[in-house]
Order: C-alpha cells, then structure tokens, then sequence
C-alpha cells in the first residue's frame, strides 16, 4: 500500500498492511536530529527572530525541504502542513530588555521559555476586557453570516502547494485549520474560562460568531488537491473537561458537525486535534461527523483501552505513544506504550500511530526511532500481540 491508502483504509476502518503514522507537530530539534542539519521549522524563539530580521523566504523554504525530507526518513504515512505568512512578511520586532525578556507595545513582559524555547508572556499589564454588549455581538453576528470567506494571498500557499506537488501522489496530504474551543472574551486563558461563567448569553453569540466564520472559512480550500483537514482546537485539562459537557453540547457541537457536513461535502476527511480528558463528550465526536481524534492524552486519562469499544468503530484513533516518553523516556518504556496501543487499539483498523500529543522540543532521537521500528515489526496487519516481544 502506498502512505495515502494505509491511511485511508485506517479511516474506513480496515485493517491496512501496516499501522500508518502521523503527527500534527514536530519540533525543530526533531528535524535536525533526524537529518542532521540546522532548521528553522517549529524553530521557537529562532523561527520568530528570523521573521523580525525579514527572512520569510528562507523560513518558508525550510518548512518545504525539511518538511518533505523527515517525513520520507521516517517513512511517514501523513504530512501535514499549513499556510505560511505572505511574501513580503516582516514583523515589527518586540522591545527587548535583556537576552530572554521583550516588552509589547501593550506593556505585556513575554520571556524564552526554557522548557519549550518558545516567546511566551508571563506577566499581562493591561486591563480586564469590558463585556461585549449584546447589540455589539448580534451586529457582528450578521455581518459574519453575510461576508464571504476572506481569500489568502496566493503567496500564503506556498507550502501546501510544495507537499501536494511532492508528496500529494503517495501521501495523506492535511492542512492544519482553525477550529472553535470555549469561545469567550478576556487576555488569558483563566479570564476566558470565569468570563464563560460570568457571561454565559454573550460567550454564546460569541460562538455563533465564531462557528459561522469556522464554516464559511472551508471556502478557501475549494478545489485544493488534499486528502483532509486537521482542526485544532483543546476541551479539555488534564483532570477534565475546561467547561460544562453541556455548554459544549449546546453552542459548539453544532458548529463542529456543521464545519464536518461541509467539509465531507467538499470531499475532505476531518481528522480533530483536541488534548486533554473529554471523555465527557467524546461520544460526540462521531456523532458530529469527526473521521479521527488525534492527541489522545493518556496521562489526562484518555485511554484507548477503553476508547475503542467506546468510540472504536465509528471514529479513528490516532495516538499511542506517551508524549512523556518521548521526552523523558527510554526505549522500554516506548515498547510498552506500542504493545499497549497496538494490542488494543490497532486490530480491525481504525488506528493511526502518534505521539499523545507531538513530536517537541527535547524529543529523544532513540525513541523516535523505536517508535519506527515498532511500527515496522510489530504494527504489520494482522495484528499479532503474542509476538510483541
């Protein structure tokens, strides 16, 4: 079987030749380990630097040569890509106050995170945001369902085109999309999640707002030569839903099935990212129309032991492999989280091979590699688990 058919046999729930593999992102230091050169893809700190010193273009051409290239050295079956900023990208670099901490022009102190390398904020200076008045929101709201979706520059297609022209014959070819959370208002997450609670009829219309553009915005994928799209978008924490089962049952399930509807009509599989505990409403994924659910957190408590007779046989499972592991691990303990995902998981089909969540920053080559030559020996249909030795 070619990549692209391994998966899609995953995704009708046939049993492939072998356990296709994909993830929905990989680090910088993944690439360079693997092919032995210097990147900036999912480069961190880097990647936005390089943009602040106006090198689009190479950023750009890094993202399409390195891209390519790991996905064929690990003998991946999904590449997944993403629109990338237009030609001509150049943005305004941040205050810097010493090696590691930048000032915003709001005032907000952002730091290089030591753990993930990434500019992230750390302390926000800027007053609560005021509640939206209701009048605001239903203008907004019938603006939204009277524009058409916004086209991109052509420039911003430039990596998608670059993985359908090279790897569009043989690969499941997925472009990453915007998706719909717990909409709310606030600059943080914390203030997002108590406004929810707060202003419950306002997060509502916010929803409706955000699921129209979320579906009017499939438009721009018309007639475009992929296999899928990869919403991304977390419900949940580690310990459980971010929000009521309810709430999502009423203001964002019906824009996910919605988003689903017009992407299958459009001839698109709809593979969802989604991290942490949802088992709340995770029954609701196949109901809504998802082919697969990608970042299956088992240290949240998402286990697919449990999953497949949940959800098993309406909705792909696409994980298996503890993102924990994959840092701070060794290669017995990669062993054991195959053998428990393939025993589990893989017979009938329906299962794809993945991190819990990605490939990131501190990802140990050794383990990657077992996770390769796991799927190689012991993920070859039919599935034998007496021989996972």
């Amino acid at each position: 079987m070619t990549p692209k058919e391994r998966v899609y046999a995953a995704l009708d729930h046939r049993e492939p030749d072998r356990i296709p593999w994909g993830e929905h992102s990989i680090d910088y230091n993944v690439y360079e380990d693997i092919l032995g050169r210097k990147t900036l893809v999912q480069a961190k700190f880097r990647q936005t630097q390089a943009y602040w010193d106006g090198r689009r273009d190479e950023i750009v051409a890094h993202y399409k040569r390195d891209r390519v290239d790991l996905i064929r050295a690990l003998e991946m079956d999904v590449c997944f890509c993403n629109r990338v900023p237009p030609k001509g990208h150049h943005p305004e670099p941040l205050e810097r106050l010493d090696d590691t901490t930048f000032r915003d022009k709001a005032g907000n102190l952002l730091h290089i995170s030591a753990t993930t390398h990434d500019l992230m904020m750390y302390q926000n200076v800027q007053p609560p945001v005021e509640p939206p008045k209701m009048e605001d929101l239903e203008r907004q709201f019938a603006e939204a369902q009277a524009a058409e979706a916004a086209q991109p520059d052509p420039s911003e297609w430039e990596f998608v085109n670059h993985c359908i022209d090279t790897l569009g014959d043989t690969h499941f070819v997925m472009v990453m999309t915007g998706d719909i959370e717990f909409p709310s208002f606030g600059h943080t997450l914390e203030d997002r999640l108590l406004n929810l609670a707060l202003y419950p009829d306002a997060c509502a219309m916010i929803a409706k707002i955000a699921g129209t553009r979320l579906v009017k915005n499939l438009d721009i994928y018309q007639g475009m030569e992929i296999d899928g799209i990869m919403p991304c978008g977390d419900l949940g924490s580690s310990t459980g839903l971010m929000a009521s089962p309810a709430w999502y049952r009423e203001h964002v399930w019906p824009w996910h099935k919605a988003h689903c509807d017009k992407a299958h009509a459009m001839g698109l599989k709809v593979l969802k990212h989604c991290c942490g505990n949802i088992n709340a409403v995770v029954e609701l994924f196949p109901e809504a129309g998802y082919d697969a659910y990608e970042g299956i957190q088992h240290s949240g408590g998402m286990d697919l032991r449990d999953l497949k007779p949940r959800v098993g046989d309406r909705l792909t499972l696409w994980g298996g492999i503890w993102h924990e592991h994959i840092i701070l691990g060794s290669v017995d303990d990669i062993r054991a989280d195959a053998r428990y995902a393939f025993a589990h998981a893989a017979p009938g089909g329906g299962f794809i091979m993945g991190s819990s969540h990605s490939l990131a920053v501190d990802a140990r080559r050794e383990n990657i590699l077992e996770m390769k030559r796991l799927r190689d020996t012991w993920g070859v249909y039919p599935i034998r688990p007496e021989t996972f030795v």
